[in-house]
């Protein structure tokens, strides 16, 4: 089993159908579950969301980033689900957070809508360092305690 320190950043297209009240519902949801099993499995990161666009950040040992990358990939609210970085890392970036949230109206979420509408959704076009490095930044100034 390898415990090594790892870093994935992922994006995915949101498949969440309804309303506004059932979108707001949906990442809540995912929001308490990815608090609860992050917890359990040591591990720490950050979500970013537009209404079209999944992009997160998982730190943790590299077989529990594995296991809950699995997960992610087996929900039906994820399509066209792909990591943009996977790699070893020294330390935490978002020690503090078991899973913090960027959600429509943030600065970082707008941006990234930015970036996946020039994109296209091409993997090819993303660059996950200027992704991790955008939800790291809005996360920190925005000094948000979950």
């Amino acid at each position: 089993m390898n415990n090594a320190l790892y870093k994935l950043v992922y994006i995915s297209r949101n498949q969440i159908q309804g309303n506004a009240i059932t979108l707001r519902a949906e990442i809540e949801q995912i929001l308490a579950t990815s608090r609860v099993n992050n917890l359990k499995s040591d591990i720490t990161g950050a979500l970013m969301f537009n209404a079209g666009c999944f992009a997160q950040v998982l730190e943790g040992p590299h077989d529990k980033i594995q296991e809950t990358f699995e997960t992610i990939q087996c929900d039906t609210r994820h399509a066209h689900t792909c990591i943009l970085v996977f790699e070893p890392i020294a330390e935490r970036s978002f020690s503090k957070w078991a899973m913090a949230y960027h959600g429509n109206d943030s600065n970082a979420a707008l941006q990234f809508s930015d970036i996946t509408l020039k994109s296209g959704f091409d993997a090819n076009q993303l660059n996950g360092e200027h992704i991790y490095d955008l939800i790291k930044e809005h996360l920190l100034s925005a000094n948000l305690s979950i």
